[in-house]
């Protein structure tokens, strides 16, 4: 299984902070965003490789980060040849960039590199080898404001997915869809023609959405929580309650 690491965005609401810096690569005490999600990733068994995707401005900044890691299993970048926010590639459209390049056909962990958690992966992975299907994350939000600005998913009393929206104005669910997902090997001929049969390029969500209504798919609830670094005040407010 590889892990692949969605982090070409541009992070423009962090403002001069990550004008010339990768949020990923922030620091939150004495590790970075990224560090501690694959401090834990690295401890998986079916883990093989970390793949980070990024775009040709923070590149280097990836790779010499990169050469001072001592992951047990081997860390590489991908440039996506993007230098500005108007001309990036999309979430979607970078996975998939990364797929063609290293000519990837394995199982995927794919994952947002711009949160802290709470819980382990370890568990989402053996959710999906127990369930043998793709699968992505779901947590219980009583907010409907907040349920209005993600993905919204309805599942079954097996945790099967039934149906997935992005952003509904009137959600049909509080089971809300954070962007990490696993895609098995089964299904990369669906992941692989995506874009093409319709799927949105911007946000990783718009893959899970395709995705649930072409293949089988279950929602592994989440065993605890995350912290969303999505605004300047957020990363301030995660150095403060988690960097100590």
């Amino acid at each position: 299984m590889k892990n692949i690491v969605i982090a070409a965005g541009y992070a423009t609401r962090l403002g001069e902070l990550t004008r010339n810096f990768p949020k990923p690569l922030l620091q939150i005490g004495d590790n970075t965003i990224l560090g501690r999600m694959l401090d834990d990733i690295d401890t998986i068994p079916e883990i093989d490789e970390h793949i980070i995707i990024t775009n040709h401005k923070f590149a280097p900044i990836f790779q010499e980060w990169a050469s001072n890691q001592h992951y047990a299993k081997p860390v590489t970048i991908v440039d996506d040849g993007t230098e500005t926010n108007e001309t990036r590639l999309g979430a979607v459209c970078d996975l998939l960039f990364a797929l063609e390049k290293l000519h990837i056909d394995d199982d995927l962990l794919v994952v947002a590199a711009d949160n802290l958690l709470f819980f382990s992966f370890r568990e989402f992975v053996d959710f999906a080898k127990a369930k043998n299907t793709s699968c992505i994350m779901c947590h219980e939000q009583p907010s409907v404001e907040k349920l209005q600005r993600t993905g919204v998913i309805e599942v079954d009393a097996e945790m099967r997915v039934l149906g997935m929206e992005e952003k509904p104005q009137v959600p049909k669910s509080h089971w809300a869809v954070p962007p990490f997902y696993i895609y098995l090997k089964h299904d990369l001929d669906w992941v692989r023609h995506s874009v093409e049969n319709g799927c949105g390029k911007d946000a990783p969500g718009n893959l899970a959405h395709y995705m649930v209504d072409h293949t089988p798919m279950h929602a592994w609830r989440m065993s605890a929580g995350r912290f969303d670094i999505g605004s300047l005040d957020t990363y301030h407010e995660a150095c403060e309650k988690f960097g100590k």
